[in-house]
């Protein structure tokens, strides 16, 4: 259907088998207000003052506005170019049945822009509908609502109302058929379509009505007219005021209803009006609402157990054993560590790090493996459930038979534009635009280039910012030895912690400054490589934009949880970063308070400016447009100049969208053992996100374009992905970030008290350091009064004849850390794949609705047809009993195969 030839043929067959009786109807209600129309381009005036300003029709108050373009006269050399362009395309989207009515700029509220008002008639609707697929009613379902469980009662107050929650009543549907139209439940032909239907269908003319012939090549569609600003902007219009509802004539203004029940923060307790969002912007905007909604849901769950986690470490934290053996003066004051620095920094005693220790107790304790497990089979649970609320949605929808290729599998007009060669499609026997595989490669190649490279920014960025946390730490430190008003902050504000805050808040600087540029980058570079449909262009986007933002975002967390303190060496043969930069230790207390700041900040720090970004930015903007449209107020001018002033809710609003949540999702799952509390941060993250989300939607953004889709698509094979990963990250962590297993092993195998197992646990896992070993180039040049230092690992002392080499402890920690490894995920991958097995995509009571329906919908067309064929050939006809018997062997068959 990408030929824009076939357009006028399309309508003009629609309006001669359109039935009689509607167009009728239709043609009576127009001819009544003649004098007040402006028909197939002819203008009769009308007093714009007699008209209410927030008017979503028409002159003549009967014609619904389905689209609006505007556009302003300029005085640039090609202006004549533009205005024949417009002149072409408007004449030509009269040609397809659309009716048009323009609004003088003298009207306008800044006296500079014209408004081209669309009307899309019954018989282009009615051959678009057929055109699309659309599914209309034919009857009311007699199917009932999922029944009310105890528990729902309990959920009382936070249920919408039922009017609310179910704005229409559910029906049996079929594909709308132009010449069936007394099957469908046609009341009222002007309501029978809702608006989203109406706006999608002008569109789909929209997009493929031609405009020009210019070097022998066709050009059509608005997208190329905007992109050349012929035209400035293209949408329908929302139903009135978001803050009051509507007067007649107009129909019921959604917009408020939304905004009511679903845009108010005061109601961020309450459920989504799902089907109301469906009907007002269209499937794909509404199943991001519902996948975020049954996401935050998911996520109380993973709050609650996480909660409990931390709300345990702190319980427990006076009665950990390490934190009491690290804060005694007469235990941990008494042990000297070895510098952390060359030369600046001085010898430390153990118990500096008290405050510490006991914080790296809230997430690093007993309960850290239990979450682990737990969040391996809650991103399981949740997947699989989703898949289910997903197949629930589909019936719910209409969606069950849904096919990509009636919207997204359609060829993009950019692609139908830069095509000069056509090929015969194998399945349709049709000629299509074709581009062979040679033209396209130089810039698969430039965009994969430009991936790597932009990656391999973001892995530089990573190692500028540890080259900045090894030599910050060497100042912090020497700082804080000499300055001694600083004694009393040292005790909370250590060098290690001051580094990792530092470096984080940078880290997140940076993966902001790379992000925005390259979310400009990625857009261009996907264009430029001509994805034939729209499928393929959201498929390449997303893959470039997901792999950089996993490297962009995670890079920093990978470092810390699995390199840093990893390779640091020895005192007196440390390892070096291009032999300058001694390699970072983790702090005495283990590397996972350092991946739980990492986490923290990035975390917290991406939700906070997100939301922001998405409040305040829509806000100014509107408010500029406003102040320079020299008014402050949406009471004093048309609908569709309150529209027009509005922001723009590009194709890939939505994208970013998913992109934010998914990434949100890698934080919750990737890392979580690090960091207990991310699901409830993310939790509450969301909850506030639904809320701006609606907000935004329905006050400071143009109406959507309405689009089907019965998927989130690509996203759920990454979050598939991003879900096995977890399950080995978590275990990695506990593992090797954690100080877990060597904990185990030393209670096991090393103890040696049998009332307090853990007593002298701190003391075994610190090595000792002859000093006089140390090379003169990195010893500290105060003199000092002891012989040995302390660090952290599993060495022979100076005095055994393998002294600094890794004695038996380090390799029975090492097994005990691999053990682990490989019994977690075993464990956590069984349990996963039998929940997945258990669990069925499609629920019992959905797959039975879907085959009642199915048989339902095929007795209402068969008894349809018999009724037309009765009426045909008579009561006594011989041949109606044939065809009887046919028809009824072919509803037999539907029976048995359903």
């Amino acid at each position: 259907m990408g030929d824009p030839n076939l357009l006028e043929m399309v309508v003009e067959e629609g309006k001669r088998t359109t039935r009689e009786i509607s167009s009728v109807f239709y043609m009576n209600e127009i001819q009544s207000h003649t004098e007040s129309s402006y028909l197939l381009g002819e203008e009769i005036m009308f007093p714009k003052h007699q008209q209410s300003k927030d008017s979503i029709f028409f002159r003549d108050g009967i014609r619904q506005i389905d689209f609006v373009l505007s556009y302003v006269d300029d005085i640039r050399k090609d202006s004549e170019i533009k205005a024949e362009r417009r002149r072409e395309f408007e004449a030509n989207l009269r040609k397809t049945g659309l009716e048009l009515e323009t609004e003088d700029k003298r009207d306008s509220e800044d006296g500079r822009t014209y408004f081209v008002k669309i009307h899309a008639p019954w018989e282009v609707l009615v051959t678009y509908a057929e055109v699309l697929g659309i599914k209309m009613p034919i009857q009311e379902s007699d199917i009932p609502r999922t029944e009310h469980t105890p528990l729902s009662y309990m959920l009382g107050p936070l249920k919408l109302p039922e009017h609310v929650k179910y704005p229409q009543p559910e029906y049996f549907t079929a594909q709308f058929n132009r010449h069936r139209q007394e099957l469908f439940l046609i009341d009222d032909p002007s309501t029978f379509f809702p608006s989203s239907s109406r706006n999608r269908i002008v569109y789909y003319i929209l997009s493929r009505c031609p405009f020009a012939v210019e070097d022998g090549k066709k050009k059509f569609g608005i997208e190329r007219l905007l992109n050349s600003n012929t035209y400035s902007s293209a949408y329908p219009l929302h139903d009135g005021q978001y803050w009051k509802p509507s007067e007649p004539p107009n129909p019921v203004n959604e917009r408020y209803i939304l905004h009511q029940n679903w845009a108010r923060f005061s109601y961020f307790y309450k459920e989504q009006p799902f089907d109301l969002i469906r009907n007002y912007f269209g499937e794909k905007i509404a199943i991001y609402f519902v996948f975020l909604g049954f996401y935050t849901e998911m996520l109380f769950f993973a709050a609650v157990v996480g909660l409990a986690c931390f709300i345990y470490g702190l319980l427990s934290m006076e009665r950990n054993r390490s934190s009491v053996e690290t804060c005694d003066p007469d235990i941990g004051g008494q042990m000297i560590m070895c510098p952390l620095c060359d030369s600046v920094c001085d010898y430390w005693r153990l118990n500096s790090t008290c405050l510490a220790s006991k914080l790296s107790h809230l997430f690093d304790n007993e309960s850290t493996v239990f979450f682990a497990v737990f969040m391996g089979i809650w991103v399981t649970l949740f997947l699989e459930f989703w898949k289910q609320r997903q197949a629930r949605l589909e019936y719910e929808w209409d969606m069950v038979d849904f096919e990509e290729e009636q919207q997204q599998l359609q060829l993009r007009p950019e692609f139908e534009a830069m095509c000069k060669q056509r090929k015969m499609n194998p399945v349709t026997k049709e000629m299509e635009p074709y581009m062979p595989l040679c033209a396209r490669i130089p810039w698969y190649f430039c965009s994969g280039v430009t991936v790597v490279l932009w990656m391999a920014l973001v892995i530089s960025s990573m190692v500028a910012v540890i080259v900045y946390r090894l030599s910050v730490f060497a100042t912090f430190a020497s700082f804080m030895e000499k300055d001694s008003s600083l004694k009393q902050v040292k005790s909370f504000l250590t060098p290690h912690i001051a580094t990792s805050i530092t470096g984080s808040c940078l880290n997140f600087i940076v993966i902001l400054i790379l992000n925005f540029f390259y979310e400009k980058i990625s857009a261009w570079i996907t264009k430029m490589e001509i994805p034939r449909t729209y499928q393929e262009y959201e498929s390449s986007l997303t893959l470039k934009m997901f792999l950089f933002q996993f490297v962009n975002y995670y890079s920093s967390c990978f470092y810390v949880a699995f390199f840093k303190g990893k390779l640091v060496g020895y005192p007196g043969k440390y390892t070096y970063l291009f032999d300058v930069w001694r390699s970072e230790e983790c702090d005495p207390g283990g590397c996972l308070i350092e991946l739980t700041t990492q986490m923290a900040i990035i975390t917290i720090g991406k939700q906070i400016f997100g939301n922001l970004k998405e409040a305040v930015y829509p806000l100014v903007l509107n408010w500029w447009k406003r102040r320079k449209a020299r008014t402050n107020s949406e009471k004093l001018y048309s609908r569709w100049e309150q529209d027009h002033d509005l922001e723009y809710f590009g194709p890939l609003e939505l994208f970013y969208e998913y992109l934010e949540t998914v990434t949100q999702f890698g934080f919750v799952t990737l890392f979580v053992a690090s960091f207990p509390l991310a699901p409830l941060f993310a939790l509450i993250n969301n909850i506030v996100e639904i809320r701006v989300d609606a907000w935004k939607l329905t006050t400071q953004y143009r109406r959507t374009i309405a689009s089907k889709a019965h998927s989130i698509g690509v996203w759920q094979d990454i979050l598939y992905g991003m879900a096995v990963l977890s399950v080995a990250t978590n275990a990695f962590i506990v593992a090797f970030t954690s100080d877990m297993i060597p904990r185990l092993v030393y209670f096991y195998a090393y103890s040696t008290n049998a009332k307090y197992p853990m007593k002298g646990y701190v003391n075994n896992s610190l090595s000792v350091f002859l000093i006089a070993d140390f090379p003169n180039a990195i010893v500290p040049p105060e003199k000092v009064d002891f012989t040995t230092c302390r660090y952290r690992d599993y060495r022979h002392p100076p005095d055994h004849e393998k002294k600094y080499y890794h004695n038996m402890q380090f390799w029975h920690v090492l097994a005990g850390r691999m053990t682990f490894i490989i019994v977690i995920e075993h464990i956590v991958f069984l349990v996963k794949f039998l929940l997945a097995w258990m669990i069925p995509d499609v629920p019992k009571d959905v797959a039975d609705r879907i085959k009642r329906e199915k048989l339902m919908t095929i007795k209402i067309l068969h008894d349809f047809e018999l009724k037309k064929l009765k009426e045909n050939l008579g009561l006594n006809s011989k041949e109606f009993s044939q065809h009887f018997m046919i028809e009824e062997s072919k509803v037999n068959l539907a029976r048995s195969t359903t």
